[in-house]
């Protein structure tokens, strides 16, 4: 089935696998880019790639609305730069912002059909709809996080309110926030393990390719049995470990 995609993030490191690989499962791609050119050449004149070139959090609730109107699913990738300015300059709430936004643009359309949104978080966030346990040298390391690190509460922040306000019946969205280990560089795909809770402290993180979390956010939104598996859950993802 030929579906509309919306990805925000689409030009990061990870949004790219995304969008490439919904393009080759023959969805129509619609990216939301500060910087098209950033784009790699492998997509970037795709026909069925349509690009507004905006910063997201500037557009009107009324361009937003536009934007996500007829989407079967809405993607975010976005993430912080790893720079001084990316790190703590502005916007702080990126990510968090951004989910509040589409999510009411989304209910502003009034569409009949539930829309897709699939966060792309951490493993370093946890499920509290869940017992996850947590060492308290890992809970120090995060308490630490949060106050010297803007993109970390922001990645629980956009979580948190896919958990608690859109939460598990609502009429509009369904949503699933993919919790990557730590993120590597490789140019192709691997098998994965998708757990509903980490397996490792974040001290033995395990590692998941940047294609890998793509191909997985992709399988999401067309594939309705892993769709079902998912939704509403926060899946914690890694790259296969070989058998000893």
């Amino acid at each position: 089935m030929n579906m509309t995609i919306l990805v925000v993030g689409a030009s990061g490191a990870t949004g790219k696998w995304l969008v490439e690989e919904l393009l080759n499962r023959g969805q129509n791609v619609r990216v939301i880019v500060r910087s098209p050119e950033k784009l790699p050449d492998s997509i970037k004149n795709h026909d069925r790639l349509s690009v507004i070139t905006a910063s997201v959090l500037e557009l009107t609730d009324e361009e937003m609305a536009g934007e996500v109107d007829g989407c079967y699913a809405v993607v975010s990738c976005l993430g912080h730069n790893m720079t001084f300015k990316g790190l703590f300059g502005r916007p702080r709430r990126l990510v968090t912002d951004t989910a509040r936004r589409l999510c009411n643009a989304i209910k502003a359309n009034k569409s009949e059909k539930l829309t897709k949104y699939v966060l792309m978080n951490t493993v370093a966030n946890r499920n509290r709809d869940l017992n996850e346990p947590i060492s308290f040298a890992q809970r120090c390391v995060i308490a630490l996080l949060r106050l010297f690190l803007p993109p970390h509460p922001d990645n629980e922040g956009a979580a948190e309110y896919l958990r608690t306000v859109i939460g598990q019946k609502d009429n509009a969205i369904e949503w699933t926030a993919v919790r990557p280990s730590a993120l590597i560089d490789e140019e192709n795909t691997s098998e994965i393990e998708v757990y509903p809770s980490p397996i490792r402290s974040i001290f033995k993180n395990g590692q998941i390719s940047r294609i890998n979390v793509g191909y997985f956010m992709a399988d999401l939104i067309t594939d309705d049995k892993i769709w079902n598996k998912w939704k509403e859950q926060m899946p914690v993802i890694y790259n296969k470990e070989p058998s000893s």
